[in-house]
């Protein structure tokens, strides 16, 4: 099955054609460096890890590149307020963006360039485009003059009134048409700057990505990613810049994912929902939170509340429940692949990989992780009725199916970035998470199920069912298993 993509510029699906055969270039615009990364970001980090994961496994050889833009207004302000550098404040937003990633288990992009090490090539591109008279300086800043640019807005469909009204204009007398942006800031007193053919001064934001995307993927890539929220202004400025640089498009398709809403509200500062990863993550397994953000299609929106976390995770939980199933079966009975010539043991093994083909499917449709996850659940759902089959299979084809879901898990792992951790870790990390948001006090919970071993030793089956009960009145949910007992928290 082909890939197909649907391609915001055109507003549908189409079938993918990579510039090189094999190989596919990949542009992301990432953070600015000024504070920590929340849910909306998590959001477009998942969703392009995805995609490049699917393209990877896909056996494209792809060269994916995310920036950082390290010099703001934002950058500036909060260096100025805290007394430190630009540089004091970028490095240690990246750095806590990287241990979010890796937290989200995130892959490292093939190239994370920065704004500031670019500056030739954004001057450069500057200095292209005034030559072409689509750019002209004013008083130490250049405009880059959207009149002179007629393709401008074929990306958004915006027409000119509809821009003026969408566009985040300042007000600047240099400008000779309100909808004209800058490419090039002319340098206030203490701020960082540049020296450039216009005098001191600082790139504008649209003008890094062109410059780094073409540095590193050439003047016509195959794909540029980013949130919905960047479709307008900055993705139209992109082209604008690059096209009328080059005289060619500079991107064959463009991906957007949806907003995150916050309980069905918008995300913004001023309504004080705005979530850190790092925040999170301390509440919930990070699997949890990657999970939520692929169950959704990454065109649609999703809507962020506690109560989605928990569904999440319960949905999580079963699968690992399935993958611990499968685990114990295998420790339990020496591990191996198992006789797999039972009629029963072939038909599961059949069937999970006609489910791993479906995943990939979904994801070959458009990166419907939606579509894909249903098949991943459905894989789990068979994994445990193998394991209960009782005396209908013997072990050695249990073990056999638990062979074949091995590898297809591992699959499912590598493409969607889940199922990361060994089953007991993932249940001791969760079950850890849930103790300490809920005060529970585990002394108290370990002591009761000592104490109902003992019960059920003595036969006194009622004391151990008050106890069961008791524990299920603080959400702790027992499991008696080859004469032990395991909790979690539900």
């Amino acid at each position: 099955m082909p890939q197909k993509i649907f391609n915001t510029k055109t507003r549908q699906k189409e079938v993918f054609q990579p510039i090189e055969e094999g190989a596919v270039g990949m542009y992301v615009c990432g953070i600015t460096a000024y504070d920590v990364c929340h849910v909306g970001h998590a959001r477009a980090a998942v969703v392009f890890d995805v995609i490049f994961r699917h393209f990877k496994a896909r056996g494209y050889r792809v060269t994916y590149v995310k920036n950082f833009t390290d010099i703001d207004d934002k950058i500036i302000d909060r260096a100025n307020r805290e007394g430190v550098t630009i540089t004091d404040i970028t490095d240690r937003y990246i750095r806590l963006h990287d241990e979010d990633m890796a937290a989200l288990n995130v892959l490292a992009p093939t190239i994370t360039p920065k704004a500031t090490e670019h500056m030739q090539d954004m001057i450069a591109l500057i200095r292209t485009l005034e030559e072409k008279g689509i750019a002209y300086a004013a008083d130490g800043d250049v405009f880059f003059a959207v009149g002179n640019f007629r393709a401008y807005g074929g990306l958004s469909g915006r027409n000119l009134d509809e821009m003026l009204a969408g566009a985040r204009v300042d007000v600047n007398d240099k400008k000779r048409n309100p909808l004209d942006f800058v490419l090039w800031k002319k340098s206030k007193e203490g701020e960082p700057s540049w020296e450039s053919p216009w005098g001191p001064g600082r790139p504008g934001w649209h003008i890094e990505c062109s410059a780094m995307s073409r540095r590193y993927l050439g003047d016509t890539f195959d794909i540029h990613g980013g949130g919905e929220d960047l479709v307008f202004p900055h993705h139209e400025n992109e082209i604008a810049q690059s096209q009328a640089a080059t005289g060619k498009a500079p991107v064959n398709y463009w991906v957007h994912n949806g907003f995150v809403k916050i309980n069905a509200e918008k995300m913004s500062k001023s309504l004080g929902n705005i979530f850190p990863i790092r925040e999170i993550i301390r509440q919930c397994h990070p699997e949890v939170l990657r999970l939520f953000m692929i169950q959704s299609h990454y065109r649609s929106p999703v809507d962020y509340s506690d109560t989605a976390l928990r569904e999440t995770r319960t949905a999580l939980i079963r699968c690992y429940t399935a993958l611990k199933q499968m685990k114990d079966l295998r420790v339990l009975n020496g591990g191996g692949a198992g006789d797999a010539s039972a009629a029963a043991a072939r038909d599961y093994a059949r069937r999970l990989h006609e489910l791993s083909g479906k995943v990939d499917a979904a994801l070959d449709d458009d990166f419907n992780t939606a579509q894909a996850l249903g098949f991943v659940f459905d894989a789990a759902r068979l994994i445990n009725a193998v394991v209960t089959a009782g005396k209908n299979m013997p072990v050695s084809a249990k073990l056999a199916v638990c062979h074949a879901a091995a590898g297809v898990f591992a699959h499912f792992g590598d493409v969607l970035g889940i199922f990361q951790s060994d089953p007991d870790d993932f249940f001791r990390a969760d079950r850890d998470l849930e103790v300490a948001k809920r005060g529970l006090d585990v002394s108290k919970i370990e002591a009761l199920i000592r104490e109902r071993e003992q019960a059920r030793a003595e036969k006194d089956w009622s004391r151990a069912d008050d106890i069961r009960r008791e524990l299920a009145a603080m959400g702790v949910a027992l499991k008696d298993a080859a004469g032990q007992t395991s909790w979690l928290i539900e």
